[in-house]
């Protein structure tokens, strides 16, 4: 339902208040393009109503669906009028941390959204050699535990089988410890010392994760509680 007012905030959320939109565009603007890479990004929503937003955005022209060559099914992209909204969610995403991480239940901790992020923070040019495989073992978990990243060259693919080579890098981790680790809640040498953290491979590789698993760009923002201690 539209909000009948001339300002340009209300006419803006007429597009974008809707349940789920702006988190389409998260992913639209970090890479995601095809249906499945937005629907396990972005986890409960429904393939129905994935569909129905990605049609209204089609329509106010945020997004240009274009047909797979050779495949079935299509990729959607951002227009210059959606990227022009990446300040607006990069400023939401500040305030979010700044101000709401104290809110975090076990339930926000989503794995599929995890790995999606991880998947596209690898640095292949800071990975030795053509190919590098990455395990995690989520050690609070009893359906899926086990994830792979498989890097080869600059294709990057994740896996929830056994790819069947051998592992560079293991990660038995907690899902939350890992969540914050890439967040930057969390260091990688804290989450070992305290021995939340298992992370197994050559030592040029352990010791410089950050190096080519790339942080969340939110990483470094300080919580409220913090920047509002008095001096």
């Amino acid at each position: 339902m539209a909000y009948n007012q001339f300002c340009p905030i209300s006419k803006a959320m007429d597009v974008l208040g809707e349940r789920w939109t702006l988190l389409i565009i998260r992913e639209l603007l970090t890479g995601g393009s095809r249906f499945s890479e937005l629907q396990k990004a972005l986890g409960a929503i429904s393939p129905t109503l994935l569909t129905k937003r990605l049609g209204m955005l089609e329509e106010q022209g945020l997004v240009v669906r274009r047909p797979i060559h050779g495949q079935r099914g299509h990729e959607y992209f951002p227009t210059p009028a959606c990227k022009e909204l990446f300040p607006a969610i990069e400023a939401i995403g500040v305030w979010g941390m700044r101000w709401m991480r104290h809110q975090m239940e076990e339930d926000d901790y989503d794995m599929g959204l995890l790995m999606t992020h991880l998947e596209r923070s690898i640095q292949t040019d800071q990975l030795p050699g053509r190919e590098t495989v990455i395990r995690f073992h989520f050690t609070d978990i009893t359906d899926n535990a086990d994830w792979w990243i498989v890097v080869e060259d600059d294709d990057i693919d994740v896996c929830i089988h056994d790819p069947g080579r051998d592992v560079d890098v293991f990660f038995n981790v907690p899902l939350r410890t890992m969540c914050e680790l890439w967040m930057g809640e969390d260091s990688y040498k804290t989450a070992m010392a305290e021995g939340r953290l298992d992370l197994v491979g050559p030592a040029d590789l352990t010791r410089h994760v950050e190096r080519w698993l790339k942080p969340s760009i939110f990483a470094g923002v300080a919580p409220a509680r913090d920047i509002m201690q008095p001096a």
